[in-house]
């Protein structure tokens, strides 16, 4: 499974070709704080697929980085996803790497 750091993601979202990012979080998580992109909680993904690209990079996150390696886990298993990143750590590495919002 793919992975990467918080300040390597805040360099691709800086780059002429960024991630789409994917939040799986809930709402009142989102609310707090975000980074952007697609919105999709985890228990609605599998339904909400079709809102993922599959022709370019995507990178998920969530609070810890385990939701999103479920999430990635499921649409690689059932839909034959290849083009899914993880955020490791999630949003708490995102704020220990003292990122600002991009």
């Amino acid at each position: 499974m793919k992975q990467i750091s918080a300040t390597d993601l805040a360099a691709a979202l800086q780059s002429a070709t960024p991630p789409v990012l994917l939040d799986v979080r809930e709402d009142f998580e989102r609310e707090a704080f975000h980074i952007g992109g697609i919105w999709i909680p985890l228990a609605e993904l599998i339904h909400q697929k079709d809102r993922i690209p599959q022709d370019q990079p995507v990178v998920i996150y969530c609070r810890k980085g385990i939701r999103s390696l479920i999430a990635i886990q499921k649409l690689e298993d059932r839909f034959g996803f290849d083009n899914l990143i993880n955020l490791e750590g999630g949003m708490d590495a995102w704020h220990k790497a003292g990122l600002a919002r991009p």
